[in-house]
C-alpha cells in the first residue's frame, strides 16, 4: 500500500493569491491530530502526529478499519454520536481511545468524515460557571440600547469568559475594509479601537471559511504544521477542512499575527443576513488553548450580537430617524393652495431638510428654480439636471460621491451628495449634502498591505498608524433618509398633478364663463345697435324734418334750438359709439401682466381728472395702496371710470367723497374657484343702490336710472367688469341707497410674490 502526504507546496504569488486553496492547507496544528474515515469505516486519511498521542505510526493506521485500532466500543460510540449524517457540533464528544481521554470534534468532508481530537482538558471549567456567566451578561446585555454599547459590552464580556489579552469586535463596510468597533484589552497594552484595516487583510477566500465555519482557534503561532496523509489511491486525492477546527492557517496570515505580536487567537463570526458582518477578533500574547465549554461561550457572544444587529440599528436608527419622520409628516401636513406659488411656501419650509438631513434643497418646475439652504447656481442645477435625465435610466438617483459619477459638474460645486427624483417632465427635486472631509487612521498603510519579492508575497510589517484624509464625498444618505426622501417626493408630484389639474380647471372655466360674457355682450350690443343708437338718430332725422318743413316761417331762435338738440344727440352717440368701441377692444391679456404701483396710478388718474373733480368739489382720501400684478394702462381706465361713476351719481345733498383703502400685504382671498392676493376698496357717499342690482349694475348697457336723470351709455361699470376679468381679477359692489356705493376690485396672486399665509 502507498500512502503519500497531501500537503500544498505551492507558492503564494500574485497570479494566485486570490485563489490560495487555505482551505486545502493537507496540514493541521498539533496541539490535536485528525483520521479521516470513509463509508467503509476505513480509516483514509490521519494526520502525521497520531504518534505523538499514542504508540503508532500514521502508515500503521491508514487503510485499516477503525475497529482495528480503537476497537468496536469507541466505533459504536462515535456512530450514535454521529446518528447517520448529521453531526452534533454542539458540544464535542468526550471519548476514551485506547485509554486516553480524548475531546473529538466531528465534521463530514465530501464522503469523509473527518475526526479532530484534543486530550481532554483536565481543568475545564464546569458548564455551570459557564451558564452562570452568560445568563449575566445577558441581563447585561438587555440594559444596552445602541449596538456599539451591545459591541463594547460582547468585547468585555468575551475577555472575561476566554482570558484573551485583547478581545476585539471587529466590523466591514461594504468593501470589506475593517474597523474594530469595539475593545476591551489588558490596560498595558496600546489599544487599537477607531482603527481601519484594508480588506486585504481578510481577502475572499478567508472570509468565505468564516462563513462556512464560525469559529477559528490557533493556538500557538509558532506552532509547526504536521502533514496529513493519505492512501495513495486516487490522482488529486485532498481533503476539504473548511469546517475543521485543528486546519493549518495560511503561512501569509501566520506571518502577519507574527508581525503585530500576537501568540494566540481566537475568531468568532459574525453573520448577519448570509454575509459577514464582522469578527470577533481575540489576541492573546502567548501561547493560550481553551476548553469546549469556553469556546461555545464565546461563540454564542457572537450569537448574540448577530441576533440583535437589526434591532440595535433600528433603535439607533428610529432616534436619528424621529426627526425626519416628523418633518415628513409636517410637510405632508401642509394645508396648500393648488396654485404653483405653492412652491414658495414649500421651498421655504425648513422641515424640507429634515426629511433627509440635507443642506440644500432645490425644486425644478416648468423652467423655474425654486432654492433653499446650500445649494449649486441654477446653471449648475439645470446641467446636473440635463446630465442625470440623459445618463441615468431612473427616475430615482441617490449617490455621496457625486464626482464619481459625474465628475465635469462636480469639479468645482459646493456639493458631493445628492438624492435626486424626477416629478415628471421637466420637474425634479434635488436635496444636496457638502463634502464631508474625514481623517481615517489606519494599521498601516493600506497601500502596503501586502509586500512581494521573490520569495513570494508576505503581509506589511509595519502597523504605525497611518492617516489617510478623504474628500470629495459626502456624509452617507441612510436608508430611512431615502424612504422619507422618496416618501415627500411622491408626495410634491402629487401636488404638482393637482396644480395642473387646476389650472386646465381654471383655463376651461374661465373660457366658459368669456363665453357666456361675449354671447351676453352680442346680444346687448344688438340691443343697443337697435334701441340706443337709433333713439338719438330718429331725434336727429325729426328735428332737421321738422326744420325743412318750416323755413319759411321758422325763427333764427327756434333754427338754434334745434340744431343744439341735433348736436347733443350726435355727441350721445359719439359717445356710446366710444364706449363700444372701449369695451369690444378689451381681450383677456394676463400674458403681459407685470408689477403695477398702485399709488401711480391713482396719482396720475386724478391728475387727469383734476377739472371734473374740482367742478364737483369732490374730496378724495386715500391709504397707502399695494403693487398688484396687473396692466397699467387699464388700470388707469379703471379708476377714472370707478371715479366717473361715483361723481355721476353723487349726492345733491352733500359734498362728494371718495374713501379708497386696501390690503398692505398680500393675503389669499379664496371666492369660489379664484384665489387673490389684494384687494382695493372704493367708498364714495353718493345716492347708492338696491343691493339686489349689485351684479346687474356691472352688465354691459344697464342702467339702473333713467336717461333723462343721470346721462350715460350704461358701459362704465361693465368696462371696468370686463378690465378685472382681463387681467385675472374680478369687480363686486355693495350699496345702500342713500348711503353710498363700495366698489371692491381683488387681484391675483403674483407667481413671483413672496410667501403668503397659508
Amino acid at each position: 500500500m502507498k500512502i503519500k502526504d497531501i500537503v500544498n507546496r505551492d507558492i503564494v504569488n500574485l497570479t494566485n493569491c486570490e485563489h490560495e486553496p487555505i482551505h486545502i492547507p493537507g496540514q493541521i496544528q498539533p496541539h490535536g491530530f485528525l483520521i479521516g474515515i470513509n463509508a467503509e469505516w476505513k480509516i483514509d486519511f490521519c494526520s502525521e502526529n497520531i504518534s505523538s498521542y499514542f504508540k503508532l505510526l500514521h502508515s500503521q493506521v491508514l487503510g485499516k478499519y477503525f475497529k482495528e485500532i480503537f476497537g468496536s466500543i469507541a466505533e459504536e460510540e462515535i456512530s450514535a454520536y454521529i446518528k447517520g449524517d448529521e453531526v452534533q457540533d454542539a458540544f464535542p464528544l468526550e471519548i476514551k481511545l485506547l485509554g486516553r481521554l480524548f475531546q473529538i470534534n466531528i465534521h463530514k468532508s465530501n464522503e469523509i468524515y473527518v475526526l479532530e481530537a484534543e486530550l481532554l482538558f483536565a481543568d475545564k471549567e464546569g458548564l455551570a460557571d459557564v451558564y452562570k456567566q452568560t445568563i449575566q451578561f445577558v441581563s447585561q446585555m438587555n440594559k444596552t440600547k445602541s449596538l456599539k454599547d451591545l459591541c463594547a459590552l460582547v468585547a468585555h464580556g468575551t475577555r472575561e469568559i476566554t482570558g484573551y489579552d485583547r478581545v476585539m469586535i471587529y466590523r466591514f463596510d461594504e468593501q470589506y475594509n475593517g474597523e474594530v468597533y469595539a475593545e476591551d484589552c489588558r490596560e498595558d497594552l496600546e489599544p487599537f479601537l477607531g482603527l481601519h484595516y484594508p480588506h486585504t487583510d481578510i481577502p475572499a477566500q478567508a472570509r468565505e471559511l468564516y462563513i462556512k465555519n464560525q469559529l477559528r482557534l490557533i493556538v500557538d503561532i509558532n506552532y509547526k504544521p504536521v502533514p496529513i496523509f493519505t492512501v495513495d489511491d486516487k490522482e488529486n486525492k485532498n481533503l476539504d477542512l473548511s469546517l475543521s477546527i485543528l486546519r493549518s492557517t495560511s503561512p501569509i496570515h501566520v506571518e502577519y499575527l507574527k508581525n503585530i505580536g500576537v501568540g494566540a487567537t481566537l475568531t468568532i463570526s459574525l453573520i448577519h443576513h448570509g454575509r459577514l458582518w464582522g469578527l470577533i477578533a481575540c489576541h492573546h500574547y502567548s501561547e493560550k488553548n481553551i476548553s469546549p465549554e469556553i469556546r461555545l461561550a464565546a461563540k454564542l457572544q457572537g450569537q448574540f450580537i448577530t441576533s440583535q444587529i437589526d434591532i440595535r440599528q433600528s433603535n439607533d436608527e428610529n432616534v436619528n430617524a424621529q426627526k425626519t419622520i416628523e418633518a415628513l409628516e409636517q410637510m405632508t401636513g401642509l394645508e396648500l393652495p393648488i396654485l404653483q406659488h405653492s412652491l414658495d411656501i414649500i421651498i421655504n419650509a425648513p422641515q424640507l431638510l429634515n426629511i433627509c438631513n440635507a443642506s440644500g434643497v432645490s425644486i425644478l418646475y416648468r423652467g423655474k428654480i425654486y432654492k433653499n439652504g446650500l445649494t449649486p447656481s441654477d446653471e449648475e442645477i439645470t446641467s446636473l439636471t440635463e446630465i442625470i435625465e440623459n445618463k441615468i435610466n431612473n427616475d430615482i438617483f441617490v449617490t455621496n460621491k457625486i464626482i464619481e459619477d459625474f465628475p465635469e459638474i462636480a469639479e468645482n460645486s459646493n456639493f458631493a451628495g445628492i438624492i435626486y427624483h424626477s416629478l415628471g417632465v421637466n420637474s425634479n427635486i434635488i436635496w444636496y449634502r457638502p463634502e464631508t472631509i474625514l481623517e481615517v487612521n489606519w494599521g498601516g498603510d493600506p497601500e502596503k498591505s501586502i509586500i512581494y519579492d521573490s520569495n513570494g508575497l508576505h503581509p506589511r510589517n509595519s502597523f504605525e498608524i497611518w492617516k489617510q484624509i478623504i474628500k470629495n464625498q459626502s456624509t452617507h444618505w441612510a436608508k430611512y433618509e431615502i424612504n422619507s426622501a422618496a416618501q415627500y417626493a411622491h408626495n410634491l408630484h402629487n401636488q404638482l398633478i393637482l396644480i395642473m389639474l387646476s389650472e386646465e380647471e381654471e383655463k376651461y372655466r374661465n373660457q366658459s364663463e368669456i363665453l357666456k360674457e361675449t354671447n351676453s355682450e352680442l346680444e346687448n350690443i344688438n340691443w343697443i345697435s337697435t334701441h340706443d343708437l337709433q333713439e338719438p338718430l330718429r331725434k336727429i332725422q325729426l328735428i332737421t324734418s321738422k326744420m325743412l318743413s318750416e323755413l319759411d316761417v321758422i325763427s333764427t331762435e327756434s333754427i338754434s334750438n334745434s340744431l343744439q338738440r341735433v348736436s347733443k344727440s350726435a355727441n350721445r352717440m359719439s359717445g356710446l359709439l366710444e364706449d363700444i368701441l372701449k369695451y369690444t377692444r378689451i381681450k383677456n391679456t394676463r400674458e403681459t401682466l407685470q408689477e403695477v404701483d398702485l399709488n401711480e396710478i391713482l396719482e396720475s388718474t386724478i391728475k387727469e381728472m383734476s377739472e371734473a373733480l374740482s367742478e364737483s368739489n369732490a374730496e378724495i382720501e386715500s391709504e397707502k395702496l399695494p403693487e398688484v400684478h396687473a396692466i397699467g394702462f387699464l388700470m388707469r381706465q379703471l379708476f377714472i371710470n370707478i371715479f366717473q361713476n361715483s361723481l355721476k351719481y353723487a349726492s345733491v345733498d352733500r359734498k362728494p367723497k371718495i374713501k379708497i383703502t386696501a390690503s398692505q400685504e398680500p393675503v389669499l382671498i379664496h371666492d369660489k374657484y379664484k384665489v387673490y392676493c389684494h384687494w382695493v376698496r372704493f367708498s364714495d357717499n353718493g345716492i347708492g343702490f338696491e343691493q339686489k342690482y349689485a351684479e346687474s349694475i356691472f352688465k354691459v348697457f344697464t342702467r339702473l336710472h333713467t336717461q333723462e336723470h343721470y346721462t350715460g351709455s350704461g358701459v362704465g361699470l361693465a368696462l371696468c367688469k370686463k378690465i378685472m376679468q382681463a387681467v385675472g381679477g374680478d369687480i363686486h359692489a355693495e350699496g345702500k341707497p342713500g348711503v353710498g356705493t363700495d366698489i371692491v376690485i381683488y387681484f391675483p396672486c403674483d407667481p413671483e410674490d413672496t410667501l403668503l399665509p397659508i
